[in-house]
């Protein structure tokens, strides 16, 4: 159904771990102890040359951490909210500093974020961001596109993987994907060539494709995954996605010990819905990256479950990836989860192991426990109960 150019597709994968839980890394290196002492956990390292590794035993920093925040758009004030409540309770060692991005105020044209806005990020080097609104088709480029190029954050990772306590139609999902930031069919460069007739540029580089190929694979091997899996369609766009295979390619023949493999968008997308134990760590463009990550977020319950982070090299931005929800803002409706494990990626690069690890078993604790889960989880809690109940359940 693909073809493979190392490796191949074997059986289902072990059961999961809970050590091997919601990680995300990109540090230069990492205790090997971490595969079997850690609790479940995200972690996410900037791209620098100073990351040090660390391991359980790293003591917990005395700094305060400053982290830019944007509430973002409709439902993204509450569940702001909700998060920065549960790392007070938490005593999570941060201080806020919010900006507000009105892009519905904008007129085309005008910058969606402020130079502020983006110096707090750089300078911060943490943001958390909630859902924002851009209009559709006409008028505005997309803001998480905006704050991709502005920030340089190159690659997107998002961990897929099944929460206790909450049942879908697949169990034990563990999956990461790494997604390309910054080109492809986002590159943003459309034009009218006639009347009636749009013409939308692809562009694909070498030193994109490498930068992501080798974050994957640096993930891989930092974590102990088994296999990385390059998604692409270069049977039809031969050049574009022939280029950005034959950079994985590269890439990969620097870790012999990781299975690699190439599979076409289309049959990845098959093969996630009928068995996703067939996937591991996941590599590709941009649009392939929006279209499978979202897919892969479906497999655990949804959007409002699945964290995210985008990886730069001066900064890394935390996200929730859903919708704004215009229709139960304000309402007290929201489910904070997918911000607040987007939250917790970030603890992790911080390094506040504690704090991230008191948080994470409280959510477990409360969803599977299941008296206290909002309506897209099939309960009736507010989103204020949910939250009071993950801090009574705070340590």
């Amino acid at each position: 159904m693909f073809g493979v150019y190392r490796g191949v597709i074997g059986g289902a994968r072990s059961a999961w771990r809970m050590s091997d839980r919601f990680i995300v890394s990109a540090s230069r290196s990492y205790s090997s102890s971490i595969g079997h002492q850690q609790s479940g956990a995200f972690v996410v390292h900037k791209d620098v040359s100073n990351t040090r590794s660390f391991s359980d035993s790293c003591s917990i920093p005395s700094k305060k951490f400053t982290v830019t925040l944007f509430p973002g758009d409709g439902i993204g004030p509450e569940i702001s909210d909700a998060v920065v409540k549960i790392f007070e309770a938490a005593k999570v060692p941060v201080q806020w500093e919010t900006h507000i991005i009105d892009v519905l105020s904008k007129k085309p044209g005008e910058a969606l974020v402020s130079r502020e806005a983006l110096d707090s990020v750089l300078r911060n080097g943490f943001g958390l961001k909630g859902p924002m609104e851009t209009p559709i088709g006409k008028g505005h480029r997309s803001l998480n596109l905006t704050l991709r190029k502005e920030l340089g954050l190159y690659a997107n990772v998002r961990p897929c993987l099944s929460f206790p306590g909450v049942k879908t139609l697949y169990q034990n999902v563990d999956v990461v994907t790494v997604r390309e930031n910054t080109e492809g069919e986002y590159s943003g460069l459309e034009h009218i060539v006639a009347p009636g007739i749009v013409e939308s540029l692809k562009v694909i580089t070498r030193a994109a494709s490498s930068r992501i190929a080798e974050y994957a694979f640096k993930y891989a091997a930092d974590l102990g995954r088994k296999r990385v899996t390059a998604v692409h369609k270069a049977t039809v766009m031969k050049l574009s996605d022939g280029l950005f295979l034959d950079c994985v390619r590269e890439v990969a023949k620097k870790y012999p010990h990781i299975e690699y493999e190439e599979i076409m968008i289309d049959n990845c997308a098959s093969f996630l819905v009928a068995n996703p134990s067939r996937m591991d760590v996941m590599v590709m463009p941009n649009l392939y990256g929006d279209i499978i990550s979202d897919l892969c977020a479906g497999l655990i319950g949804g959007l409002g479950l699945t964290p995210s982070c985008n990886i730069g090299t001066d900064c890394i931005l935390a996200e929730a990836v859903h919708g704004t929800a215009p229709d139960i803002a304000g309402k007290n409706k929201a489910n904070p989860t997918a911000l607040l494990f987007s939250g917790i990626m970030m603890l992790r690069h911080m390094q506040l192991k504690e704090q991230a690890d008191n948080i994470e078993q409280a959510v477990f604790a409360v969803l599977s426990e299941g008296s206290v889960r909002t309506g897209d989880l099939g309960g009736t809690a507010t989103t204020s109960e949910y939250t009071q109940a993950i801090i009574d359940h705070l340590k």
